[in-house]
């Protein structure tokens, strides 16, 4: 994993050519427009870059580290503005050969949508969940309420006003009566490489089938819905 922030475009590009030489792969995260325009200039030469989250990584193919797990990892956003945060999540695990599902603009203002995407990504028994969301930040918490596998909360710095900058959202996370793990503001990198470590922990081994079947109306008692 290279951050680009503070580093010279050609120091980028040279160590992106030193890793290929040596067959490895590499994220490459805080693109700035310069570093962009170096890397699409080495592209033409024959370094073999893509890019992910909407041009905010850049991914040089081959391993980058070993293989923590084979998920799947849920991905969710509470609106459609924070899906680049979340592709950064995305992209990072996927270059860990970690399978991802995802459910983008589910946020709470529509709870029916949550609850038919949960249904879904239900059946195929995540290990975890990274949520993502601005505004009130609330979904993490509402999410973690209803599966029974660990969420990770991702604020990002949607929305207008008092909380514009991520940090109601962010508050609101580290307030969670729901048990969440919480990153930093647009913090996607850090919870892809946060679910990456976390399966490496939980080993390969499947997770658990579910003794009841997911409920089809809310429940009295505390056990989770799905």
């Amino acid at each position: 994993m290279l951050l680009a922030e503070g580093k010279r475009p050609e120091e980028v590009v040279e160590l992106l050519e030193q890793l290929h030489r040596s067959r490895r792969g590499a994220l490459v995260s805080r693109l700035g427009p310069e570093h962009t325009r170096a890397l699409l200039h080495a592209r033409a030469g024959g370094l073999p870059i893509s890019f992910r989250a909407g041009g905010r990584i850049a991914r040089l193919p081959g391993a980058v580290a070993p293989h923590p797990g084979v998920g799947p990892v849920a991905i969710l956003t509470a609106g459609t503005s924070d899906i680049l945060v979340a592709e950064e999540a995305r992209a990072v695990l996927e270059a860990l050969g970690v399978r991802v599902l995802t459910a983008y603009d589910v946020g709470v203002a529509g709870l029916h949508r949550l609850t038919r995407a949960l249904l879904n990504l239900e059946r195929a028994r995540p290990r975890m969940y990274i949520v993502c969301a601005g505004r009130e930040g609330a979904l993490p918490t509402v999410v973690a309420g209803l599966v029974r596998c660990p969420v990770v909360g991702v604020p990002t710095s949607s929305g207008y006003g008092r909380g514009a900058r991520g940090e109601a959202a962010l508050n609101a996370m580290l307030q969670s009566c729901a048990p969440i793990a919480v990153v930093n503001i647009d913090g996607g990198i850090p919870a892809g490489l946060f679910a990456a470590q976390l399966l490496s922990a939980q080993g390969r081994s499947p997770r658990a089938a579910p003794t009841a079947k997911p409920a089809r109306g809310p429940r009295r008692s505390r056990d989770k819905a799905f």
